[in-house]
This record gives structure tokens, C-alpha cells and sequence, in this order.
């Protein structure tokens, strides 16, 4: 890529660079309080593919446009396994080779530059001038409690751990340059092997550990003091042109300062744009008398996300026809809740959900048939009004195991320390004639996290008021 920057090339330059700096600052050196975690997620994952090498690459910068990048963000499954969150470690591979009596994990990564090399000036992708110091390999070894090395030596450290493995299994997209080292390294490759490694690496997270659950929790709670700042900024954002995306602004500043930003694009949907589920260019006007449906989430510094749903009233209480459709969905929402628990599969919390929703629509005229009918597997006419899913996991993804098996998602049973979503919505747009006229133009979804427990669910989401009157007084309270 061709550069107008001016840069010194000159030898006088470069010595002089180099010169006249005290030492770096300290660097931590303590065990990170997820390390041990991680650990033990890479000794299940060895245990699934012994003698065999196993990379899992971090991902690289993305260009967003030119010369400027994307905050860099770490693969999920690089993430999980080393406990590296926030923008570490671009580039970074880990690769565990096969013992004896297991695997050895080696996290390969690019080392600080020296300040008398050119990248430590000129490099403005890499240089500590111009980005800030990477963390050094021991440093990094101290606080992830693996072994880590330079970058640079990874085809040569990968040949040599292939030496008598069963082969060589990658998280093929997740690196270009470092498939482009690999491929040619492994030989013959079994069909669908990368394919079954990814879906194990996604199947790893679906329960979640005790660290995972507090980081959820915290991801929850800044999520609640998101909405509650949205709550507050509301009369700013009502009769502004762009009303959406002041209620944007106010999460996605607050999930900045206080985690590492939105877990995904937030959704500021306010009248009928409520009724588009993935309403992300919030450029819409808020008016009095409309709902607002916000699905959003902050994604603390371990990468762990909430996902919440409310819709509220932008004037602080509900007309009769919103109540009536937002009590449907509280309801839909509480026969979720109700099914919920160990043993259950996946699939039967959205059938009670769509009972109620089926229910509903018919009493409400809007179904060819009635309900039973409908939420027959030929019928399902109900669904024009909820088109998605009830439930997804949630963790480092916002949907969360999404390589997982259909027998160990959809048709899973529930197990403790799986957390996922219950979000029952129904969206009628306001030209829907199938709809009676007053209902036309309100979309209402709620959207909780849980935590399966040993005999139920817990709302993590419990904090956020759910039924039309506790959220009538609780954004009376905020203003």
C-alpha cells in the first residue's frame, strides 16, 4: 500500500531514536484470575483430539477503510481458551501439541519491538509510537500461565510438533496468514476435520464455568445502567431528528466507559421501526405517544456480552393498545420462564412461548385459523407476527455456540450453567392489514438472560422491570 506519510529514514535519525529512554513501565506478572479456567477448557479440548496439533488463531487487524483499522477484536474460541479479552493479542496463535500425556500449549505472538527498529517509529499498524507497547512474551506468559513464543517461529514449531501426530486440525477462517502457513504443513487432510474442530471449540463453551457466570453478571448490570441512562435521556431525544440514535449514543458511551463497548450493533427502534428485528441504522425520529423497542448489550473487557430487550414507552406510559400487545408478550415471555429447566429441551421453551403468541394473534382475528391449527408443523401462521427464535445462547457471542450440533443445541436438553436468552416478541407493521387498526404500527419484544440453575432459571435480567407497571414507575423515577 502506498504511504504519503513522512517518515526519517535517515542512519543519524534512527540512532538518535533509539536513544535517551529510561525503562518501560512495569509490567504485571501475576496470573490473571482467569487463567486457571482456561486451563482447564484447554485440557477438555485435548482431550477430544489427542495427538493431533490444534491451532486456534487469534485473527488479525481489519482494515475498515485505507490506511484506518477496526479496534481489533480476538476470535472467540482464542478468547475462551486463553483468557485474553479487549484488543489482545492481534496476530496471536495458539497451538497445542500433542504429548504423551496430553497436549502443551504454546501462545505464539508478535514481541515488542525494540526502539532502535524501525516498526517501534514508522510502523503506525504496529508501532509502539503510534499504538502503544505490546505486553512482552514473558509478561504475557506470567499472565495467561502458557508458554509463549515469537510468532516468527510458528511454521517452524508446528513442522516439528507434527512429527508423529495423528494430524493437524485449524479454525480455518479466522487468520488468513496463518492458514496460509499452515496449509501447507498438514498433508492430507480428512474431510469436514477443520469443520468438526470448530464445532467442538463451539460446543465447549454451551456451559458455562463459575468465571464465565460473574463475568455474564457483570456484563448484565452495565447493561442495566445502560438502559437506565437511555430512560434519562429520553426527552432529549424526542422530537430530534435522529431521536434513535441519541438513545445509541447514550448505551453505546456508557458501554464504552464501562466495558469494552456494545457486545453488538445496538437496536434504537422507535415506532415502526420497531417491527424490523435488526433495526441497526437508528436514524429514525422519536415522537410522544410511540414505543421504543432497545436491544442492547455491553460487552465487558473479557468479551462476555449481555443481550436485554425492553420496550418502553417514550412518553412513560403505555396507550391501552401497546399495553394490550405488550402484556401478550410479557405472557408469552412467562410461559418461557415457566418451562424452563433442566432436563427441558432447548426447543420446548419456544413452544411455550408460541402458545401464548398463537393464542393471542388469534383472539385477536389476525390468524386464517385458529391456534392449534397454526402452531401445527404445516400451519405455523403465527409466526408472520415473530418470525425468530425464542432462545439463543449467550457468552462471547452474543449468539453465543452457533457451530454447535443441532442435537446439542435445538434438541439439547437444558444442563446447568447454560445461559441463554428468552425473548418472545410479536411486530405488527403499520401496514399490516391483516391487523386490526389500532394494533398497526407497534412492535414489543422483551428480552431477558438466564442462567439455568439446578431446578430452574435464574433472571440475571431480573433487575430491569418486565411487567407495564413496574416500567411505568420505574422511568417515572429516572426522570
Amino acid at each position: 500500500m502506498t504511504s504519503h506519510r513522512s517518515t526519517p529514514r535517515s542512519a543519524a535519525f534512527r540512532t538518535f531514536i533509539a536513544q535517551g529512554w529510561g525503562p518501560r513501565p512495569a509490567e504485571d506478572l501475576d496470573a490473571a484470575d482467569v487463567a486457571p479456567f482456561a486451563a482447564r477448557r484447554r485440557a477438555v479440548l485435548s482431550s477430544l483430539f489427542p495427538g493431533e496439533v490444534l491451532v486456534v488463531p487469534a485473527g488479525t487487524l481489519v482494515r475498515r477503510s485505507n490506511d484506518c483499522d477496526y479496534r481489533f477484536r480476538p476470535h472467540s474460541a482464542f478468547a475462551h481458551l486463553t483468557g485474553l479479552g479487549t484488543d489482545r493479542e492481534a496476530d496471536s496463535v495458539l497451538v497445542l501439541l500433542p504429548t504423551a500425556e496430553g497436549h502443551d500449549a504454546v501462545l505464539y505472538v508478535r514481541p515488542q519491538a525494540a526502539r532502535d527498529t524501525e516498526e517501534f517509529f514508522a510502523d503506525a499498524r504496529y508501532g509502539e509510537l503510534w499504538v502503544g507497547p505490546r505486553t512482552t512474551l514473558p509478561a504475557l506468559a506470567a499472565q495467561t500461565g502458557i508458554a509463549c513464543h515469537d510468532v516468527a517461529a510458528l511454521a517452524e514449531e508446528v513442522t516439528a510438533g507434527l512429527d508423529g501426530a495423528r494430524g493437524l486440525r485449524l479454525v480455518p477462517d479466522a487468520d488468513p496468514a496463518v492458514t496460509a502457513v499452515v496449509t501447507p504443513l498438514r498433508g492430507a487432510v480428512p474431510e469436514k476435520a477443520d469443520e468438526e474442530f470448530v464445532t467442538a471449540l463451539s460446543e465447549l463453551r454451551l456451559v458455562k464455568d463459575e468465571w464465565e457466570v460473574g463475568q455474564l453478571r457483570e456484563a448484565v448490570a452495565a447493561s442495566a445502567r445502560g438502559f437506565e441512562e437511555v430512560v434519562r435521556t429520553l426527552p432529549r431525544a424526542v422530537g430530534h431528528a435522529r431521536g434513535e440514535r441519541v438513545v445509541e449514543a447514550a448505551f453505546d458511551g456508557n458501554a464504552r466507559v464501562e466495558g469494552n463497548g456494545v457486545g453488538y450493533e445496538t437496536i434504537s427502534a422507535a415506532g415502526d421501526h420497531a417491527c424490523t428485528l435488526h433495526w441497526i441504522r437508528n436514524d429514525g425520529a422519536i415522537a410522544p405517544g410511540q414505543l421504543l423497542l432497545l436491544d442492547a448489550g455491553v460487552e465487558v473487557d473479557s468479551l462476555y456480552t449481555a443481550d436485554v430487550t425492553r420496550t418502553l414507552p417514550v412518553d412513560g406510559t403505555f396507550t391501552p393498545a401497546q399495553r394490550r400487545v405488550y402484556q401478550a408478550v410479557l405472557d408469552a415471555s412467562e410461559a418461557a420462564f415457566a418451562v424452563a429447566k433442566p432436563g427441558v429441551k432447548f426447543r420446548e421453551v419456544h413452544e411455550a412461548a408460541m402458545k401464548v403468541v398463537a393464542d393471542r394473534l388469534s383472539a385477536w382475528g389476525m390468524l386464517p385459523v385458529d391456534a392449534a391449527t397454526s402452531l401445527g408443523e404445516e400451519g405455523q401462521f403465527h409466526r408472520r407476527w415473530m418470525p425468530h427464535g425464542t432462545s439463543h445462547h449467550l457468552g462471547l457471542d452474543v449468539h453465543d455456540c452457533a457451530q454447535a450440533r443441532k442435537e446439542m443445541y435445538l434438541d439439547a436438553e437444558l444442563r446447568e450453567g447454560m445461559v441463554f436468552t428468552i425473548e418472545p416478541g410479536i411486530y405488527i407493521k403499520t401496514e399490516d392489514e391483516l391487523a386490526p387498526q389500532e394494533l398497526r404500527g407497534i412492535g414489543v419484544r422483551i428480552e431477558d438472560d438466564v442462567l439455568v440453575t439446578a431446578d430452574g432459571v435464574e433472571n440475571l435480567t431480573a433487575a430491569l422491570p418486565r411487567t407495564p407497571d413496574d416500567v411505568e414507575a420505574w422511568m417515572a423515577s429516572l426522570r
